[in-house]
């Protein structure tokens, strides 16, 4: 009985060396474990068919496992290089991102190049022949482009709000009518008398151009760790984005946006309204809310537009009103505004979006700090291009890139799209 326990235990232990040493992970060496194999049969009469049996059964098992675990790292691996790819693919400048993890695009590379050393070989592809002027600078790469435009919306409340549009011209004209097509009813074999037809007018967006000038030494040019790319990015949007922000708010047309608060607003409704005027609603109280039932004027606001645009509808308000609305309660003593309930998307107030603006007047008698509606019927922004020219002599030791943009934005298009918030008492 002694040495059957022993012979089993002895099986046990040779099986298990046999299936680590398949399975890659040996305990004992391989000639050490052949001679191990002719024991059983001294410690008593054991079949070697038994134990042969044994130890190709628990292999089979160990390569299974073996097989399955690879197939999953195999699988993880595949996911991260995927995840790897769409990352590189998306290449945001404000990820933090060096340049080696964008694409690879071969025009942005022989642009950056050229930037950086100032040499016109650099240039010399046929893919950057078309669209560059040395005199007046080189169009950036639509990469470039791209990533300026999409850091330009983060940075501006308008620009993710309004219209935006790609033109290739001077200006961008937009036909809309400001009076609708009359209908009548009529049966199956009445005579049909002719209807008014629809007043158009047109809409012209001018094109309008704006520059900056950030400069840099050419020790960090030469510096290859520099990341050019992300620089001129951050520059341009920080410097485009403070002038265009204020020019789609309060920019009198004149070589620059019209903004959105400086057109005509009157407290007439849209039924009797012209239409190339804004409707305000007021608060009641000159230079700020009612001391009671404040957010009542807000409301008032809300429900001015017809529901359609409501379905689209956000807030726009400057710091000091938002503050304000933080503090409004509804009856019940919740407050009305609502934190963003996931990444990325703005709070809610009275279950509509809300959008920060700085550059909207502060509450004042008077004042038009709080706009709500579709803003996409309301105003459109117009984006053409942007170039760059490379100056290395006018600032010594600094090398400048004169950068222009040229842009436009106007409203007008539907009036009653877009309600304002007047702080006057009537």
């Amino acid at each position: 009985m002694k040495t059957s326990k022993l012979k089993f235990a002895f099986i046990a232990f040779l099986a298990l060396a046999a299936v680590c040493a398949i399975a890659g992970y040996p305990v004992v060496s391989p000639d050490i474990l052949a001679g191990l194999g002719i024991m059983p049969m001294v410690i008593g009469n054991t079949d070697v068919t038994e134990i042969l049996s044994l130890v190709q059964e628990q292999g089979r098992a160990a390569q299974e496992y073996r097989a399955k675990q690879i197939a999953r790292i195999d699988a993880i691996e595949e996911s991260k290089q995927m995840m790897e790819d769409f990352m590189a693919k998306a290449g945001s400048p404000f990820t933090g991102g060096s340049t080696s993890s964008r694409p690879d695009n071969g025009e942005t590379k022989q642009f950056l190049t050229f930037m950086r050393s100032g040499r016109e070989a650099d240039l010399q592809q046929k893919s950057m022949s078309a669209g560059s002027d040395p005199d007046g600078g080189y169009l950036l790469p639509t990469q470039l482009d791209n990533e300026l435009n999409k850091y330009l919306r983060q940075l501006s409340p308008m620009r993710q709000l309004a219209r935006v549009v790609q033109v290739g011209g001077g200006e961008l004209k937009l036909p809309f009518a400001h009076t609708r097509a009359a209908t009548a009813w009529t049966g199956e074999t009445s005579a049909r008398a002719n209807t008014a037809a629809p007043a158009l007018k047109m809409l012209t967006i001018p094109t309008c151009e704006i520059f900056a000038s950030p400069a840099i030494t050419q020790t960090l040019l030469d510096d290859n760790v520099f990341d050019l790319q992300n620089w001129l990015v951050e520059e341009l949007a920080q410097a485009f984005g403070d002038a265009e922000g204020a020019a789609f708010i309060n920019g009198d047309g004149v070589a620059k946006p019209r903004g959105l608060f400086t057109y005509d607003v009157l407290a007439d409704t849209d039924a009797t309204r012209s239409h190339d005027k804004f409707q305000f609603v007021p608060t009641g109280v000159a230079g700020g809310f009612a001391p009671s039932s404040p957010a009542d004027a807000l409301i008032r606001l809300a429900y001015s537009l017809f529901p359609a645009y409501r379905a689209n509808a956000s807030w726009l308000m400057s710091p000091e009103v938002l503050e304000e609305c933080r503090k409004f309660r509804s009856s019940t003593g919740e407050y009305l505004w609502e934190p963003s309930v996931a990444a990325g998307q703005p709070p809610t107030f009275l279950g509509y979006p809300i959008f920060e603006d700085v550059n909207i007047p502060a509450i004042a008698s008077g004042s038009l700090s709080v706009a709500f509606g579709d803003f996409k019927r309301a105003y459109t922004i117009t984006d053409r291009s942007t170039a760059m020219l490379r100056d290395p002599f006018t600032q010594k030791p600094y090398v400048v890139f004169y950068t222009t943009k040229r842009l436009g934005g106007g409203g007008g298009l539907d009036t009653r799209a877009v309600k304002f918030l007047k702080f006057a008492a009537s």
